[in-house]
């Protein structure tokens, strides 16, 4: 880019952010080119007794009228008033007509228009108009067709300006609807993350403690055989790792959804397909290692569902079974009932342990993140659950899957 056109652009960035000074400068330049026809114009010999030779006062008037188009942005209808004064001042001294104080109204009513509400503008083009053909009674030699000319050549200028600030109205609202769903969508894709961090969250503590419970229930029950029975505890640690590693496996996979393409670690070992239904026996033969007796009933015609509901059931299961390693007791038992009609599934998960007492005693009788991740997988699926005491003593969980969800 040649300097001249930097430089071009550099002023016109300036202006752009000063439009007073823009205005200003307007003004001198029409004072620079009309100044000289006021001293040096031949007026035509018929019309040389009308008009009165140009003197201070015709020049002061004129360089007013000119000056006063630096506020016509700023107070638009009080420069056409004042313009037209001038103008008023001119013509009641007789003095002809000339570039400067014509381009002056003539803006004048241009920036009254463009920069004003309909009601002030149609003012402004009211009194513009009024005062435009009271000037133009005083000029010798009009004809109608000099009348009609003029007025609509200035009803045209007064339109042009409306159409103009339509226009700039119309291209700021677009800007600004661009503008709000730019933030419509940053504030959808941060509900999207958070929502995305709370289902993360939730499969981390599920998976977490589901198997740290199977964990400690081995680890404790190796312990109590340690001495008597070195075999069955060496059994137990066994299961211990196994679990371990299953959790290890399980954390690596949910927080792989987080990892970036500059990780290196192979992306088949971390998004390993989310578990299901079909998981539900490995899920119970680990239940049952630690000495829990789970039972499992499948009723009617099993159905294919959908990847969420999927994950979701096997979810409460599994929270269900750990609430129930963690609180029941060590002579608790658990059954595992799933129910498919035509139009929904039904899970419930009862034990005959030592109820709702043990569940709610850690957290002062507020339900812990186990329950209410519960609530809300149920809920994100358009289900129904029922958390509670069982009729006979223990525990039951019960819910509800629409299949159309």
């Amino acid at each position: 880019m040649s300097p001249r056109i930097r430089g071009l652009r550099t002023c016109r960035a300036w202006l752009e952010g000063h439009p007073q000074a823009a205005d200003a400068a307007l003004a001198v330049a029409l004072l620079l080119l009309g100044l000289p026809q006021v001293y040096f114009a031949e007026i035509p010999d018929q019309y040389a007794d009308h008009y009165a030779d140009p003197d201070v006062r015709h020049l002061l008037v004129v360089v007013l009228a000119a000056m006063l188009l630096t506020f016509r942005r700023s107070w638009p209808l009080a420069t056409l008033l004042g313009v037209s004064a001038c103008e008023v001042m001119l013509a009641a001294g007789n003095y002809p007509p000339n570039l400067p104080d014509i381009a002056a109204f003539m803006v004048a009513v241009y920036s009254v228009a463009a920069h004003r509400a309909l009601a002030h503008s149609a003012l402004g083009g009211v009194v513009a108009l009024c005062v435009f053909n009271g000037l133009m009674a005083q000029l010798p030699g009009v004809g109608l067709m000099t009348y009609l000319t003029n007025n609509v050549m200035l009803i045209g200028l007064w339109a042009l300006g409306r159409n103009l600030r339509l226009r700039r109205a119309y291209f700021t609202e677009l800007e600004d609807r661009a503008a709000r769903l730019e933030r419509a969508r940053g504030t959808d894709a941060r509900a999207a993350r958070v929502e995305e961090r709370s289902r993360i969250a939730r499969e981390l503590h599920d998976v977490v403690a589901h198997h740290v419970s199977v964990m400690t229930v081995q680890a404790g029950a190796a312990r109590r055989v340690l001495d008597r029975d070195p075999g069955s505890a060496r059994e137990a640690m066994t299961t211990i790792e196994e679990v371990g590693r299953t959790a290890l496996s399980e954390m690596r996979r949910i927080v792989g959804v987080l990892r970036t393409e500059r990780d290196t670690e192979p992306a088949g070992r971390q998004l390993a397909p989310q578990p299901g239904l079909g998981d539900l026996g490995e899920l119970l033969d680990h239940v049952r290692e630690t000495g829990l007796a789970v039972q499992l009933w499948v009723e009617g015609e099993a159905r294919t569902l959908s990847p969420g509901v999927d994950v979701a059931a096997f979810r409460l299961i599994q929270e269900a079974l750990t609430n129930t390693l963690k609180h029941a007791g060590s002579q608790a038992r658990a059954w595992v009932r799933l129910y498919y009609t035509d139009a929904d599934l039904t899970v419930e998960i009862e034990d005959d342990g030592r109820g709702t007492a043990t569940i709610m005693a850690d957290n002062g009788d507020n339900p812990g993140h186990g329950l209410v991740g519960m609530y809300e997988r149920v809920a994100l699926y358009g289900g129904e659950l029922r958390i509670g005491p069982r009729v006979g003593g223990g525990f039951g969980v019960r819910a509800r899957f629409p299949l159309e969800a």
